[in-house]
């Protein structure tokens, strides 16, 4: 798979700095978290794919059947592209340490990658992420590092869903972090202040 195999925007880094991928939600694409992943992380190289499925109009990366049911054959295809991009910009700017950030349906990509591919991402933050099934448990050694967000009133994304996601990960042997809020689906503060915090190490 190449690197050029999603539309994406791309910021290259400084050499040897890391490679940030960023994943937007429903309905968005490669703008939406890509200025916000440069601030995080000033020196990374940034990489933003959009969508490759269409509901509606709204890019998202893999399909779903409604809310909250996903079509678990089109989501292995997803994870298996996205992987080999990943992989390929990874090694197209010569990037030893993989970090990922995702919203909502870019978390939940991000999240199966980290479920199914461990050890490509070294860390992951996960903005109110949904996996309505349980994942097997690694056969691999491999661990990483997690940042959760959510909040404790989502619709989209169930207060225990997202413990059951943090427990596998602990499960894993990841370290992982919880940041909660007491809203919705949608991004505040404090869990844009725990990214900083989350990614700062990556970025001295």
């Amino acid at each position: 798979m190449s690197y050029d195999s999603y539309v994406h925007r791309a910021r290259p880094g400084a050499p040897g700095a890391p490679i940030l991928f960023v994943f937007h939600g429903t309905g968005g694409d490669e703008n939406q978290f890509f200025d916000f992943g440069g601030r995080l992380l000033p020196n990374a190289t940034v990489i933003s794919p959009r969508g490759d499925v269409s509901e509606h109009g709204a890019a998202r990366f893999f399909r779903r059947k409604a809310e909250g049911v996903y079509d678990c054959d089109d989501l292995a295809r997803a994870t298996e592209r996205m992987s080999e991009f990943v992989a390929a910009n990874r090694d197209a700017h010569d990037s030893s340490t993989v970090l990922g950030l995702g919203f909502s349906n870019g978390a939940n990509i991000l999240a199966n990658i980290m479920i199914e591919k461990p050890g490509l991402f070294e860390a992951g933050v996960l903005m109110h992420p949904l996996i309505p099934f349980q994942p097997e448990d690694r056969k691999t050694g491999e661990q990483a590092h997690v940042l959760i967000t959510a909040g404790q009133h989502d619709p989209i994304c169930p207060v225990p869903q997202t413990a059951a996601l943090a427990d596998y990960f602990k499960r894993q042997g990841d370290r992982v972090t919880l940041e909660w809020h007491l809203g919705g689906h949608e991004i505040r503060p404090n869990e844009i202040e725990a990214a900083k915090k989350f990614f700062a190490p990556y970025g001295a």
